[in-house]
């Protein structure tokens, strides 16, 4: 287990920065974790115009888009033990008041296991962790090769067993269950929120310490969903700001529909207590705006300037910070690393300070810790078994946040080129360890050739009889 992961009540609180405003409350018997970031010396945006697209590399082990000192709370995962090793493609037959019934190739692929023993054990100790756009979609439309991955690790291999696997995404603006539904449908296979990590997943945690929060960013009002869904009790959003007052934002053209689902009230005489970016911002003039009012606010109070720019400063939170995200457009669009470096330089512009940020998402140890959590949790579902696999496979097309992050996890990473990455070789900043494929069906089946043999199969054979070897005769002979 990496170092910088402590116990929630082990962190040492110290000053009045508001990153510590999080960790300075007691949590001692919270089901929270706290997990340190990497130390980053300047804002991104601290030189101001230059070098606004900087983004961590192995080179200099810059891993985090995070303040000094920050430390990023994540939520324990649950444990519910719902015993699954093989597939079961379309569900069990029950006979009321009788035994399950087996269909024939569950049995086999029962016997398959009860024979191949190392095998088995080898299945069971690697996992994969999958981003999800640009590896296995682009938007709404499906990559082939990831249906045909998913396909195998849900049990289509000579095994017939599932390997452990999760999907770990900074995308974001949804709640869990219905974009597991949007996934299941598009790759034609069925996820469950228990094996699904979104950039804001670990941020429910948040809701512990904050009460009273600005939510920025996705489509509508989803994100102030996700929020309440979380546990956040009182949810601002820009639109209830500027129902209460046009002139927050002057270039605005406010809808009659936007004014009648806002909930406006008099916000002068509210104290904003953090600033929670959930998603990239549908309206950047608008949103850079309210927040930049808020960051310069005397402690979140609107209509108001503060006398000391550090010390009445509300925290910011992003869920993550990726610069660039694969769509269907050919090229890949800006992302909330863009949206963050755009407030770090204004903010730096108008106050001479460094902006102090919390980022979530990949490539954050937070993020990777919590999908440990999940990997255990989802190990005990289809194999009643909470321990970690010592064999991870990172797959993802972006260097800067997949590789990286799995990098300095220690995972086993791949780069596929079907995303952001369209690079020849691997990348010079941030290599991948296993190397870089043309799909994520290629990186998937070099990985389990590694660790299961380079004769392992694909595919399960429903005519293979365990006892006759295959060969038409019986082993007992």
């Amino acid at each position: 287990m990496p170092s910088s992961v402590r116990s929630y009540e082990d962190v040492e609180v110290g000053g009045q920065s508001p990153l510590t405003k999080a960790k300075s409350r007691d949590n001692s018997h919270g089901p929270t974790i706290a997990v340190d970031s990497f130390q980053s010396t300047l804002a991104d945006a601290s030189s101001f115009m230059h070098n606004l697209s900087m983004s961590p590399s192995m080179k200099d082990r810059r891993g985090s888009r995070n303040s000094i000192g920050s430390v990023l709370v994540i939520p324990r995962s649950k444990r519910q033990s719902r015993l699954s090793s093989v597939h079961y493609p379309d569900g069990v037959a029950q006979r009321p008041g009788m035994p399950v019934i087996q269909a024939s190739r569950d049995i086999l692929a029962s016997q398959m296991q009860d024979l191949s023993g190392e095998k088995v054990r080898a299945a069971k100790n690697m996992a994969f962790v999958f981003d999800i756009d640009g590896v296995l979609v682009h938007g709404d439309r499906l990559i082939p090769e990831g249906q045909q991955v998913l396909e195998i690790l849900n049990g289509n291999n000579e095994l017939g067993i599932k390997i452990p696997h999760i999907f770990l995404t900074n995308g974001s603006g949804k709640l869990e269950g219905p974009r597991c539904e949007q996934l299941s449908k598009i790759l034609r296979s069925p996820i469950s929120t228990d094996q699904f990590i979104q950039s804001h997943t670990p941020m429910r945690a948040l809701a512990e310490h904050y009460s009273t929060v600005l939510v920025v960013g996705g489509e509508g009002y989803k994100c102030r969903e996700v929020a309440e869904e979380y546990g956040f009790k009182d949810i601002i959003v820009p639109n209830d700001i500027v129902a209460w007052d046009p002139t927050i934002a002057p270039y605005r053209v406010f809808t009659d529909e936007e004014r009648a689902t806002s909930r406006p009230r008099d916000f002068s005489q509210v104290n904003i207590e953090a600033i929670m970016v959930f998603s990239d911002s549908r309206d950047y003039a608008t949103d850079m705006q309210i927040v930049m009012d808020l960051l310069r606010s005397k402690n979140g109070q609107l209509h108001t300037v503060a006398d000391d720019p550090v010390s009445e400063r509300i925290p910011i939170y992003f869920s993550q910070g990726d610069l660039l995200c694969p769509t269907e457009h050919p090229i890949p669009r800006m992302s909330q690393g863009a949206f963050r470096i755009g407030l770090e330089a204004m903010y730096k512009a108008l106050t001479g300070i460094d902006l102090e940020r919390i980022v979530y998402g990949k490539p954050e140890p937070a993020t990777y810790q919590f999908a440990d959590e999940v990997i255990r949790s989802w190990m005990e579902q289809i194999h009643n078994d909470e321990t970690l696999p010592e064999n991870i496979y990172m797959i993802g097309d972006n260097p800067a946040s997949d590789i990286v992050g799995g990098n300095n996890y220690n995972w086993n990473t791949c780069l596929v080129r079907t995303g952001v990455y369209q690079g020849e070789g691997n990348d010079d900043e941030n290599p991948a360890s296993v190397g870089v494929f043309v799909n994520v069906l290629e990186a998937v089946k070099t990985a389990m050739r590694k660790e299961l043999g380079v004769d392992f199969k694909f595919e399960f054979d429903h005519s293979m009889n365990p006892v006759l070897h295959g060969n038409g005769a019986s082993a007992i002979e």
